[in-house]
């Protein structure tokens, strides 16, 4: 199994928990995952990001070009969703106070960059650490009738409770990571499937879109049998970091630097391409 702490060149891993955010700031998770990531490469710091949105289907690029993308808003709205484009490719997630956003953000290694998969296996390896025991294996791989599916889809028992994506820049990778924690998966996976079949009206399931089906996911806590929060979900996932490693979690500088004028711009004009892209929703 990879050590994670081997790809950590400082001792010192920066973090920053942005908590449960609400509609007028669903753009800032985005925008600072390109920000952080562009620090990272250029600083050699390793970061840790967690975040929240309170009721929310992010969608992918893909989901915006769909056949009648207005029912599917409606549909998403009725059921009570707010809507946003995030600004990455791919297909749509449901983002609420039961789910936990990750992106573990590392520099590239100065000898060679990581390949897509090993960024993957990092992530999953992670999640392994964290919660797999003798009796809860967590396996990678597509889970086709999930909403985003993907390879590196994480499950057990051949739920899945998680998945993943990627954002690279020259110097930095920010490998991504959704957890369904808690709350009513199933409630979201068929809002979800609402949403691909009112706005793909005679192509639901075709084309690389995903023909959802809300009984093949579930939330981790149903499958430890143990109650999970959000917040014992991160404790966990920072400890087996520290477990072979004296790693320091700093959450104090990054809020601090934020309000440098390097960071300002940079996040300035992530919100400007943010703002760009979700004007499809208008």
């Amino acid at each position: 199994m990879t050590n994670l702490n081997e790809l950590f060149t400082t001792n010192t891993v920066f973090l920053y928990d942005q908590e449960l955010l609400m509609k007028p700031d669903y753009f800032l998770p985005f925008a600072l995952t390109d920000v952080l990531t562009t620090f990272s490469g250029i600083n050699q710091q390793p970061i840790i990001h967690f975040w929240q949105l309170d009721q929310a289907m992010i969608l992918g690029m893909k989901d915006t070009r769909v056949a009648d993308l207005n029912s599917g808003l409606t549909a998403l709205k009725q059921d009570g969703y707010n809507v946003v484009i995030r600004n990455a490719g791919g297909l749509g997630v449901i983002a609420d106070e039961g789910v936990l956003n990750v992106s573990l953000i590392l520099p590239n290694p100065t000898n060679k960059k990581m390949s897509i998969d090993e960024a993957y296996t990092l992530m999953w390896n992670w999640t392994k650490l964290a919660f797999e025991d003798s009796d809860h294996s967590i396996e990678a791989f597509e889970i086709s009738e999930s909403y985003c599916p993907g390879t590196f889809d994480l499950s057990i028992n051949g739920k899945k409770f998680a998945g993943t994506a990627q954002r690279r820049v020259k110097d930095g990778t920010a490998i991504m990571l959704y957890i369904s924690v808690n709350g009513n998966q199933q409630k979201r996976g068929e809002s979800v499937r609402r949403f691909y079949k009112a706005s793909l009206p005679e192509s639901f399931g075709k084309n690389g879109y995903p023909p959802v089906d809300p009984t093949v996911m579930a939330n981790l806590e149903d499958l430890l049998h143990k109650t999970l929060t959000v917040q014992e979900v991160k404790q966990r996932l920072l400890a087996v970091l520290a477990e072979n490693r004296p790693n320091v979690f700093d959450n104090q500088t990054l809020p601090t630097l934020f309000t440098s004028e390097w960071f300002t711009s940079e996040i300035s004009k992530q919100m400007n391409k943010m703002q760009q892209r979700n004007q499809l929703l208008d």
